[in-house]
């Protein structure tokens, strides 16, 4: 019976760097622990060094000719990486999408609640897909009530934003995208 789910990856197959007896090159160009260039040798050669100072021999560029290797501790060199990548992670900002839907017979006090609702998702850098949607007969009221609220709504955010999409018709539904000012 089989198992489910796919085989896990070894560390050197997740990151795809060649590893002591993985290097399959008939020469490299050695770089030594310490960062000294040893030159250009066989396999072999650079592998029995990498064991005399018990660290392993791993592939850094395969773009240059000869390829080059280092001798180096593979699992500090492993968790060195990941640790950069989760700091990477940490820095980069993800912009949402938030959506706000009106009706054409949305009342003052309620359409000032929902521009209130816009400036909070600006404000989280955020971009907001303004959306005013007519129901049946409504449909009439796009170009008059539905532009003159999507514009007046769009002057009362120009000072917070920017607007990315000026208010436009997408079937029974005008739309209109807002962003954060950088």
């Amino acid at each position: 019976m089989k198992k489910r789910g796919g085989r896990k990856l070894s560390p050197q197959q997740e990151l795809k760097i060649k590893v002591n007896e993985d290097i399959d090159y008939q020469e490299i160009r050695l770089v030594d622990a310490d960062g000294t260039q040893r030159g250009i040798l066989s396999v072999k050669a650079a592998l029995e060094i990498a064991r005399e100072q018990g660290l392993d021999l791993v592939e850094v560029s395969d773009k240059a000719d000869p390829p080059v290797c280092r001798v180096m501790n593979f699992d500090k060199f492993r968790y060195e990486l990941k640790k950069k990548q989760q700091e990477a992670k940490k820095k980069q900002t993800v912009i949402e999408t938030r959506e706000i839907k009106f009706r054409p017979k949305t009342e003052e006090h309620d359409l000032n609640f929902k521009i209130r609702k816009i400036k909070e998702f600006l404000a989280e850098k955020n971009k907001v897909k303004v959306t005013m949607r007519f129901r049946g007969r409504e449909i009439i009221y796009a170009q008059t009530i539905g532009l003159d609220a999507l514009n007046r709504i769009a002057d009362t955010l120009r000072e917070d934003c920017v607007i990315i999409q000026e208010p436009k018709m997408e079937g029974r539904q005008l739309v209109m995208f807002v962003g954060p000012k950088a």
